[in-house]
């Protein structure tokens, strides 16, 4: 347990960024399972627009510092080559 005010105040600081980077990453995973369900379908034209609503989000979780620049372009390549290979 924390001692001084310093610490517990980091304390109350972490838990509070701690919250609001898990509902950013929960948000990310949230449209990229919708691009995967329209990917799973099959109809191209779909999974082709899904992207397009997936792609500022998992951008914003770099910005906000949610998620690694490379884990985010690991991602877009991957659904990408799924899409092209339907």
């Amino acid at each position: 347990m924390a001692n001084h005010k310093s610490a517990e105040k980091r304390i109350r600081q972490t838990a509070k960024r701690t919250a609001v980077n898990r509902a950013r990453v929960s948000r990310v995973r949230t449209f990229v399972k919708k691009v995967e369900a329209a990917i799973a379908t099959g109809d191209k034209s779909t999974a082709a627009s899904a992207p397009r609503l997936a792609q500022p989000e998992l951008h914003r979780a770099i910005t906000k510092g949610a998620l690694h620049k490379n884990t985010v372009s690991r991602k877009l390549s991957r659904l990408a080559t799924r899409i092209n290979a339907l």
